[in-house]
């Protein structure tokens, strides 16, 4: 039987860390495989979040550090929003979710775990998604490898042209 999650796999939830500064700056500059990017656009980068709420959940990620979207320009702002609905529709044709939240926690306050950088979340929801794991053990359950998520959406930001 092929093990799924290997020891080395779990390093991030413990491990030391393998950059310096901003972890989302060093995501966006880093290998697109192992990093978990899904598409590269000029002002902005998708990418899923290691600690999904749901399967596929993605963020989209300004390229230049600000900590939020006050110091985006309208550029960046347009295209912050713009990856968001490209997200949504490489979503509904990969993984044909129910609903969507879309969201940016801005500041540590708001939830933000990483409040230097501002980034958008996508996140898909499904009818009944939400279970006893979360409540009873705070653990949450995904029907998928996270690496077989990324080939999908992958195949279905190609799709989008």
């Amino acid at each position: 039987m092929r093990q799924l999650w290997a020891p080395w796999r779990m390093a991030y939830v413990g491990g030391e860390r393998t950059h310096q500064g901003c972890v989302l700056c060093a995501i966006g500059r880093g290998d697109d495989d192992a990093n978990r990017v899904i598409e590269q656009a000029e002002l902005t980068y998708t990418v899923l979040n290691l600690f999904p709420y749901s399967s596929g959940h993605l963020m989209v990620v300004p390229r230049r550090h600000v900590p939020d979207i006050t110091h985006l320009d309208g550029a960046e702002g347009a295209a912050l929003f713009t990856g968001s609905q490209r997200a949504v529709r490489a979503l509904e044709e990969a993984l044909h979710p129910d609903g969507f939240n879309l969201g940016i926690n801005a500041g540590v306050a708001a939830g933000a775990g990483i409040a230097e950088h501002v980034h958008l979340h996508v996140v898909p929801r499904w009818s009944g998604d939400t279970n006893f794991m979360p409540v009873l053990a705070d653990v949450k359950v995904l029907p998928e490898h996270i690496e077989q998520t990324a080939a999908r959406l992958r195949e279905a930001f190609a799709h989008l042209g």
